[in-house]
């Protein structure tokens, strides 16, 4: 097959599952997971049934591929906020002047991206899924493998800001990672953004080095 046939071949179911998932996206919004159904999405997106078929073979294999694609960008915008950038370096430096300690790039400035973006997503996203099948979607193995990659992900920033000094390391990096996504879950029964900010904030002083204790050798004593 020509190269050229196959790339708009590609294009073309490109732009067909686009559709599909924005149909989707629309009725589940209206009215949740259980308002989706074949005969609805085909009208929503303009696409006879017998080409939603060749797809997807019923409806639960749609809202699982829809749900999996929600997951999937969800971690990549998680993903990209624990990435250092110039924005989040400005970030830290001006989080460090008004908290008094350091958030710098490869300290606690990155983290607190990632978990502001984590704790957004979980306040505003889906706001409507609820029910049997929601939760038969949140059990599929891409939630759980996603979730893992996030745990591991986390884990690793919070192993580099060890090593720099940023982050306490009289606990392992993954069950911090784990007690940090644990504590931001409750940003689903918050609803104000000040109420987000201080949950935040409790959880970046959680991750904050710990004092030396008195008397230890690395103190100086005045006396």
């Amino acid at each position: 097959m020509p190269r050229l046939w196959t790339d708009t071949l590609d294009a073309h179911k490109k732009a067909v599952r686009e559709a599909i998932f924005t149909a989707v996206a629309d009725l589940v919004a209206e009215g949740g997971p259980a308002a989706v159904t074949m005969s609805g999405v085909a009208g929503r997106s303009g696409i006879g049934r017998a080409t939603l078929y060749k797809y997807f073979p019923d409806i639960e294999a749609l809202l699982v591929a829809w749900h999996e694609r929600v997951i999937t960008a969800h971690l990549d915008h998680v993903e990209q906020a624990l990435r250092p950038t110039a924005d989040n370096v400005q970030l830290g430096t001006a989080a460090s002047a008004m908290a008094g300690h350091a958030t710098g790039p490869d300290g606690l400035a990155a983290l607190r991206s990632a978990l502001q973006a984590y704790a957004h997503l979980i306040a505003h996203s889906d706001p409507v899924l609820g029910g049997e099948i929601a939760a038969r979607l949140h059990r599929t193995d891409h939630v759980r493998s996603a979730e893992q990659r996030l745990v591991e992900l986390l884990a690793e920033r919070l192993r580099h800001s060890q090593g720099l000094g940023g982050v306490r390391d009289d606990v392992p990096p993954a069950e911090l990672a784990v007690y940090c996504l644990s504590a931001m879950s409750a940003a689903r029964r918050l609803s104000e953004p000040a109420a987000l900010d201080r949950l935040l904030d409790l959880v970046i002083v959680a991750l904050q080095p710990t004092s030396p204790p008195r008397g230890d050798p690395g103190t100086v004593n005045s006396g």
